[in-house]
């Protein structure tokens, strides 16, 4: 099986969708099928011997940045799932104030005006709040690939200088960064961290693209009903400049100059939003669209604890 080798610092193109291998399957890369192959061994005259202990820790920086990089992302969808909520309330005693019994405010002089306006701001003011988390969801996954993409480590050429060197660029084309297939440190080897890399991104991309699928929905019920539907969000529109950027650089397939549309881990992707659909959501619907964003459907939990795991116990150390 052939592995990507993006150099550290560059983003992947719109084609990453195809060069990313597909993950091992989680019965063929767990803890207990892991073993030491004994085939490798690095002769200690060959610039194996100084390009394990400069691979060691490329693997482990890369590691740490994807542990600290899905925290990041488990924090903005917390914040997205509160401000989804709040826009939620809003919308919804919005448009259910008219038949409010408002007991001795009635009497009052544009009372639900006011209250309606001030309902109003505070829709726009959640609003602009989910597209923050949103678009904070779109940096993890950037860099998450990009982490997962950066984990070779290559011989630098260093002309006359006696000294031995590398780099995360790759500058011999000859140089698959992976030190001949040799393991980094005990069992696995450049290969086997980036299979466990790519299936752990895989699950937040394609979690991404489901975010972004409520994130329309959500800032379409922010139309007032009397509006037509020219006003809701499409899936064609960009949530904030440069948002098509951000999702190609995270890998997530890109068609007709906008992402495909979102799916289920396994599933065929969904057709576009329908804006009739939109347009009469009720509270029931509104309830599976905040339940969808809090169960991380695409996200197997307990496999990305066992990755880190796998990790952890490859490197002897924990990741921070």
């Amino acid at each position: 099986m052939t592995s990507p080798s993006f150099p550290m610092g560059t983003v992947p193109d719109d084609n990453y969708e195809d060069t990313m291998r597909s993950p091992l399957p989680s019965s063929m890369l767990t803890k207990s099928s892991i073993s030491l192959n004994p085939a490798y061994s690095p002769s200690s005259s060959s610039p194996l011997r100084f390009w394990r202990p400069a691979a060691q820790r490329n693997i482990k920086n890369q590691w740490s940045k994807i542990r600290l990089t899905k925290d990041d992302w488990v924090s903005a969808s917390s914040k997205g799932r509160s401000h989804a909520t709040n826009l939620v309330n809003a919308y919804l005693e919005r448009k259910y104030m008219p038949d409010w019994n408002l007991g001795v405010l009635t009497d009052m002089p544009q009372i639900r005006g006011e209250a309606c306006n001030k309902l109003s701001y505070n829709q726009e003011l959640f609003r602009k709040k989910l597209v923050s988390s949103y678009k904070d969801m779109v940096v993890a996954v950037k860099d998450l690939v990009k982490a997962s993409c950066s984990m070779r480590c290559y011989l630098k050429e260093s002309g006359s200088n006696p000294i031995i060197q590398f780099s995360d660029h790759q500058g011999n084309p000859n140089d698959c960064g992976d030190g001949g297939g040799i393991p980094v440190f005990s069992c696995l080897s450049i290969t086997h961290f980036e299979d466990l890399a790519c299936e752990l991104v895989e699950m937040f991309r394609q979690e991404l693209s489901l975010k972004r699928f409520l994130v329309i929905a959500l800032q379409s019920v922010n139309c007032g009903e009397d509006e037509g539907t020219d006003d809701v969000f499409s899936w064609s529109n960009e949530l904030y400049h440069g948002e098509f950027l951000d999702l190609a650089s995270s890998g997530m397939p890109i068609q007709d100059s906008y992402p495909i549309q979102p799916q289920l881990k396994g599933e065929e992707p969904s057709d576009p939003l329908n804006k009739a659909t939109i347009k009469s959501t009720n509270h029931k619907t509104l309830e599976v669209y905040l339940t969808t964003w809090l169960v991380d459907l695409n996200i197997e939990e307990q496999r990305v604890i066992e990755i880190l795991c796998i990790v952890e116990e490859e490197m002897k150390a924990k990741l921070r």
